[in-house]
């Protein structure tokens, strides 16, 4: 009685092997799940399974739900990774636009078109020398206009080297805003 005192309430007959419970696989079953510990057994099977049984109609009812917020979520992945890659196209080609307004760059360019002026006015000074036999006085409007010319292209390149002299000098400051 002390190890299974579930037993303590049965007489000692009904504890006695009976013939008829080991050849009786039904009575044996009966006798079997009439026991409080067995009912108790069954019971909170029951009680999980139907547990079980709630969680899964949920997780159920979910399932779509969850489906399209997978499919939602990959879309907005795939989109952030197409505007990355965008992304550094944009700023590939901003680096571009923005290396063509460097100083540095600025510096060159004015060079060039200081040294292009000077090139313009030495070929319109050779042009004019070239062009002009000796015709007399009655060319005085060509002169005049040789000197027009000669004066706005000369004027260019002076001013051009002035920047490009206070440039280099250090008295141009670029912000960077």
């Amino acid at each position: 009685m002390a190890e299974f005192p579930e037993l303590s309430h049965l007489r000692h007959a009904d504890l006695v092997l009976d013939v008829d419970l080991l050849n009786d696989p039904a009575y044996f079953q009966a006798v079997f799940h009439s026991l409080p510990r067995v009912e108790a057994l069954y019971q909170s099977q029951t009680e999980l399974g139907m547990a079980n049984e709630a969680i899964a109609q949920s997780n159920l009812a979910l399932q779509d739900r969850l489906y399209q917020l997978r499919s939602e979520t990959k879309d907005a992945f795939d989109e952030a990774k197409s505007l990355e890659v965008r992304w550094k196209e944009v700023e590939r080609e901003q680096k571009e636009v923005y290396q063509r307004f460097s100083p540095q760059f600025l510096l060159l360019r004015l060079r060039h078109a200081t040294t292009d002026q000077d090139n313009a006015s030495e070929a319109l000074a050779s042009s004019f020398v070239r062009s002009s036999p000796s015709s007399g006085p009655n060319d005085t409007s060509d002169v005049d206009e040789f000197v027009r010319e000669l004066r706005e292209l000369r004027k260019t390149y002076h001013k051009r080297v002035m920047w490009g002299d206070r440039w280099t000098g250090g008295q141009v400051i670029w912000r960077d805003e």
